[in-house]
């Protein structure tokens, strides 16, 4: 039984194989006659002229002199001393330091300067601030500095700052 249902599994397949599909063909040929395949030709490719390299006739491209701005013999100019002892208001900002009085010892004015919560006194000749920033003079309203500012070459550059009196806000009024 199972045999019979194979050979006549076989015999409907080798049935439909067998047509020919003529009316299938003829559809075919008539759609596709009208299309016309044409690929366009590609572009002619143009040519360089060819140049030798010679790398020795020619200065290196990154070389760390084109790239770096050239530094001055001498090592240039004004240093700060890196090796005294730092001062307490050397670890603020000189934006972070306020100046809230003055004292006057003797001939000798010294400026009160805030830090976070702490004040500090200071004289001409003490530093303050991160540029290496020394006192120059203290007045009533103001205390300025000569700090030494680092340039692109790395030398130090002299620049004067001041730091003025910070007059306390009243409470009742903003």
């Amino acid at each position: 039984m199972r045999r019979a249902a194979i050979l006549l599994g076989c015999l409907m397949l080798a049935a439909c194989g067998g047509e020919d599909h003529q009316d299938l063909r003829q559809w075919m040929k008539e759609s596709t006659k009208d299309f016309k395949g044409k690929i366009p030709p590609l572009p002619e490719i143009k040519s360089f002229p060819t140049v030798a390299y010679e790398a020795g006739d020619l200065v290196e491209p990154y070389n760390a002199s084109k790239i770096e701005p050239e530094r001055k013999a001498g090592g240039g100019g004004i240093k700060p001393d890196l090796d005294r002892r730092k001062e307490p208001l050397e670890a603020y900002p000189l934006e972070s330091l306020k100046m809230v009085g003055t004292l006057t010892k003797g001939k000798m004015v010294h400026a009160l300067v805030q830090a976070d919560k702490n004040l500090h006194q200071v004289k001409i000749g003490n530093y303050m601030g991160q540029n290496f920033g020394i006192i120059t003079d203290i007045n009533e309203t103001e205390v300025q500095l000569k700090e030494l500012v680092p340039d692109s070459l790395g030398d130090y550059a002299e620049r004067t700052s001041t730091l003025q009196l910070q007059e306390k806000q009243q409470e009742g009024r903003k």
